[in-house]
């Protein structure tokens, strides 16, 4: 596969009372498609957001912000730009942070938390000496992290309450 320059098209999701950030490395080829965060339909990701708040699993782009908010969760990436191959993390190559300063100077955001390594590695290089803010990483709820069943993942995203 090819590899593309990908330039991040989702805005942060979060408002002023967020006080957990759940970063993600760059939007895969679905989430651009949907505009939104996680986008594609074998992902965890929101299955699992929502068990560990004790939501039922959003199903729209509306319930899935919704349930944000309401529970002070802010999403966005650690990476404004970057070279990639398809959705493979393991592919990228010159990232460009976002301003994650600014998000975190505009909310109650206290503590960080990456979907994956990728997201967590760049995150730690590039952006954590600018914050001071420290990062824990979760497992990835991506299809490609068979790994993990949904039970697990639910289990180790807990941290975040």
């Amino acid at each position: 596969m090819k590899s593309e320059t990908v330039i991040h098209n989702i805005p942060p999701l979060y408002d002023e009372t967020s006080r957990v950030l759940l970063l993600g490395s760059i939007p895969s080829p679905k989430s651009r498609e949907a505009r939104f965060f996680y986008g594609h339909p074998q992902n965890r990701f929101w299955r699992v957001l929502a068990a560990v708040l004790g939501e039922d699993a959003p199903q729209t782009v509306e319930q899935k912000r919704a349930m944000c908010i309401k529970h002070h969760v802010a999403l966005w990436d650690t990476i404004a730009s970057c070279e990639i191959e398809g959705a493979s993390d393991t592919s990228i190559k010159n990232a460009v942070p976002n301003d994650i300063g600014s998000l975190l100077a505009k909310t109650q955001i206290t503590r960080v938390f990456a979907t994956g390594g990728k997201s967590a590695a760049l995150y730690r290089k590039l952006i954590e000496p600018k914050t001071g803010v420290p990062i824990t990483q979760l497992p990835s709820t991506s299809p490609a992290n068979a790994a993990w069943s949904l039970e697990r993942l639910i289990e180790s995203y807990r941290v975040i309450l």
